[in-house]
């Protein structure tokens, strides 16, 4: 059930970086030039996608599809903790801030459910 709920979160917090312009701002911040939208967008919806197919996968019994699920449990935790600090460099609200802490709790959760998934037990 967390993966289905962070996956609802990361909808929300796509939508946010979308909005607010997050392609503008992250890669300007390591010098680089803002990312075309339609990078931005197909980037997003890939991963989307990947992490969908993969709670699809689980559902089945299919054990392939716990990597694509890791990888998005650290990559919430990461953002719940990325973008508070993005947000302090910038001295100011940063495009994601208001979802990633609701991202980043479900990543921890998810990433609990999976250690008791994947740990083994003689």
């Amino acid at each position: 059930m967390p993966l289905l709920i962070g996956l609802a979160a990361q909808c929300m917090h796509f939508m946010e970086e979308f909005v607010t312009r997050f392609q503008d701002r992250f890669p300007t911040l390591l010098g680089l030039r803002a990312w075309s939208l339609n990078f931005f967008v197909v980037f997003n919806l890939i991963w989307l996608s990947i992490w969908i197919l993969s709670a699809i996968g689980m559902r089945r019994g299919y054990r392939l599809a716990l990597f694509p699920v890791w990888f998005f449990a650290i990559g919430a935790i990461a953002n719940g903790i990325a973008h508070p600090m993005l947000a302090v460099v910038g001295q100011g609200y940063f495009p994601g801030l208001i979802t990633s802490p609701v991202v980043g709790v479900l990543g921890v959760l998810l990433w609990l459910r999976l250690q008791a998934l994947t740990t083994y037990s003689a």
